[in-house]
């Protein structure tokens, strides 16, 4: 026997179906499906059957709501599906051979081991399993207001992703489907309109298409007022121009001919080994900059590849940023794509030698295959790169560094492009992706504070989100107030100590000469606000002009960021991460910083 969630509250055996009766036991029933195998509280029970209007003698009425329900398994000789009864509440197991729900989680998960074929096959099989309108049976307020809205965002990513399958496949047709049925069920999920609009354009219904973002424009302003996404407009200007946005179909014949005549299709690139960067949030100017220069509207001076540095503070989403522009132009660069990191693992800077052994068997074609793009990530030193350039030198380079990478830029020329933290509605966008928008809308005002006490730093909200993630029924408002009292510190998840914003930090800490991180922690941990040379020079115990050098380094380290000229500010989360590490009193030091030798000491 099997319970079915994922629709109307039903039993079944595979040959006939039990949809059960709307009352108290079946709203207990769901209460305890939607947490399989978790302890699920008394007070959260009582408040699924009851409600706010409870029973004066709400214990006695729940336990006999447990005896009612038991009897329902003995009806349906299930009586091995028990409920448990533990300290605090009440517990009842199911695996995925029991519980449709943890059949689809099972079945998503083994999707995504396979190719494109296989993932889109296991997926369409997963969502099959939805069978109607969530827990229409079940009378509980609370379960309809807090776990539908969860359980049906399940649903939405795996449809999401089986329509990019569909879409990177030339399947446009087989998408419109499911599009036109969701875009009409959530009319203000902008990720389903965008696949609506590019499905209809590549199928030449341009106008179809257009018509969409009016109507996804019209929507969001009379409801909302606010306007689509930076990504959804750059769709419809995509539109209007008559880009050339991908196949219509995955093979030849009538209906592909989508492209406007007078654009030549570019040739598609060989798969490239790139990581994706799934939810992909904000950044629009940046992300319109270098995929402009690398879909060939900036090459560089003299015929040369062009070549792009992305420079920030540790975490700051430079790699994210590169990554994500480097898919988006990938078919103009038909030898191939690249992704080659400059650092090991522990820090350690790799050797121009080993990483042009790297490139080798990443594009083993070499110059004369067609334009390459490398993205050449963690780079400590210029002299890391330049080999690089010169082994390919047909292919456009995309950088990413903690320094400025000046000399590089003198040498070669290119692109220069400095992050800081993000916009706070980019930081709210972030969040609203990653943790979905019915829970972000549920709370709004604690959305808002939490981008604020993460320092609206992409790593710190990524963290943050994957942290309520796994705490379904975490308050953001209460995640927030927690946080707030040490965000430095508690910025970490606990199954994988990479993904930590104080390792980071100690990291990019441990990569600075130890005079240089010194007087890092120092200036970080004092109270002034900006850094100013003879601020600087207070802190330090240094002379004033080995003060400003010392910020200068500090700067091009990705440690501060410059507002008004000789004014400095680090990150709030590197003042905090430094308040803590040093776990002294805030101000100028007892003892003067041993005053280094600018030329060396501060590398």
């Amino acid at each position: 026997m099997r319970f079915q969630l994922l629709g109307p509250l039903s039993i079944t055996d595979g040959r006939d179906l039990a949809v059960l009766p709307p009352s108290k036991p079946t709203a207990l029933l769901a209460a305890l499906l939607v947490r399989p195998g978790s302890i699920v509280s008394t007070e959260r029970l009582r408040g699924a059957v009851w409600g706010e209007e409870q029973p004066a003698t709400a214990k006695a009425a729940l336990q006999s709501c447990v005896l009612r329900l038991r009897r329902l398994f003995a009806k349906y000789g299930i009586e091995d599906q028990a409920v448990v009864a533990v300290a605090g509440g009440y517990r009842i197991d199911a695996d995925a051979d029991t519980l449709d729900l943890l059949h689809f989680r099972r079945l998503v998960e083994r999707a995504a081991d396979g190719g494109p074929d296989s993932e889109l096959s296991g997926l369409r099989g997963a969502l099959a399993l939805w069978q109607g309108p969530l827990l229409a049976n079940v009378p509980s307020e609370l379960l309809h207001r807090d776990e539908v809205p969860r359980l049906a965002e399940e649903r939405l990513r795996v449809l999401e992703r089986v329509v990019d399958l569909e879409l990177e496949h030339g399947r446009c047709r087989e998408s419109l489907v499911d599009l036109w049925e969701v875009t009409r069920v959530y009319p203000a999920h902008e990720r389903f309109a965008e696949q609506l609009m590019t499905a209809l354009y590549r199928l030449g219904r341009q106008t179809e298409a257009l018509a969409e973002y009016r109507r996804v424009k019209e929507h969001l302003r009379d409801r909302l007022g606010v306007d689509p996404r930076a990504e959804l407009q750059r769709l419809e200007l995509a539109i209007l121009r008559g880009e050339d946005l991908g196949p219509a179909a995955a093979a030849p014949g009538p209906a592909a001919a989508v492209r406007p005549a007078e654009a030549p299709p570019v040739p598609l690139a060989p798969a490239a080994p790139l990581p994706s960067i799934p939810g992909f949030t904000g950044r629009a100017p940046e992300v319109a900059a270098l995929a402009g220069l690398f879909a060939g509207d900036g090459a560089g001076g003299g015929g040369r590849a062009p070549v792009a540095v992305v420079s920030g503070a540790p975490g700051i989403g430079k790699t994210a940023l590169a990554l994500h522009v480097a898919h988006q132009v990938a078919g103009h660069h038909p030898g191939g794509c690249a992704l080659i990191r400059l650092t090991a693992p522990d820090g350690t800077p790799r050797t121009a030698e080993e990483a042009a052994a790297e490139l080798r068997r990443a594009l083993p074609g070499g110059p004369g295959s067609g334009p390459a793009l490398l993205v050449l990530d963690d780079v400590v030193h210029p002299d890391q790169v330049r080999p690089l350039l010169t082994a390919r030198p047909d292919a456009a380079a995309l950088v990413t560094s903690r320094a400025g990478l000046a000399a590089l830029v003198a040498t070669h020329g290119g692109a220069v492009l400095r992050l800081g933290a993000l916009a706070p509605e980019e930081s709210e966008a972030l969040l609203t992706t990653a943790l979905g928008p019915v829970r972000t809308a549920a709370e709004p005002a604690a959305a808002r504070r939490l981008a604020g006490v993460c320092g609206h730093h992409p790593l710190a909200l990524r963290i943050a989100a994957a942290r309520l993630l796994t705490r379904p029924r975490l308050r953001l408002a209460d995640y927030t107030d927690w946080l707030g009292q040490d965000p430095a510190g508690r910025l970490s998840l606990a199954d994988d100590p990479q993904t930590s914003v104080p390792q980071r930090l100690d990291e990019a800490l441990g990569r600075l000469s130890p005079a240089l991180a010194e007087a890092h922690l120092r200036l970080a941990a004092s109270p002034y606000e900006p850094l100013t040379g003879e601020r600087a020079a207070e802190v330090l115990g240094v002379p004033s002009e080995t003060a400003e050098l010392i910020l200068e380094r500090l700067l091009d380290a990705g440690f501060l960021e410059e507002g008004l000229p000789g004014a400095f500010r680090p990150h709030p989360l590197l003042r905090a991460h430094a308040r803590r590490r040093t776990a002294a009193p805030a101000g100028p030091p007892q003892t003067p910083l041993r005053p280094p030798r600018p030329a060396a000491a501060l590398r």
